[in-house]
């Protein structure tokens, strides 16, 4: 458990960098700090979004044959390049996509 932080920290700042995100790890590092991990709170709007991202993977399946065979980066980009919705209402700029706001959060 001791590592795990340090491998979601490089997995997401590679992921970043494939996604044309670009930062240094240290200013990463200060905005994440340390990682906790809470029971889930069953809200219906994230649970459903991780439903349609597991049905997305389902699909890749077939593309690629075995999750092994898998392009994992470039699966990432592709969720990270589908629209999601912030805001409380339902108009157009309520929708973004993940780089999006990740490039939002790292300007800040």
């Amino acid at each position: 458990m001791s590592k795990i932080e340090q491998i979601f920290k490089d997995a997401l700042f590679g992921q970043l960098i494939y996604d044309g995100i670009i930062t240094d790890f240290e200013n990463l590092n200060s905005i994440i700090g340390g990682l906790d991990f809470l029971p889930t709170d069953n809200d219906r709007k994230t649970t459903g979004f991780q439903n349609h991202r597991l049905q997305d993977l389902d699909w890749w399946k077939y593309d690629f044959g075995s999750l092994e065979n898998m392009p994992i980066k470039d699966l990432t980009n592709r969720m990270n390049t589908s629209p999601i919705h912030i805001g409380k209402g339902r108009k157009m700029s309520d929708y973004t996509d993940s780089i999006g706001e990740m490039k939002k959060i790292l300007a800040e």
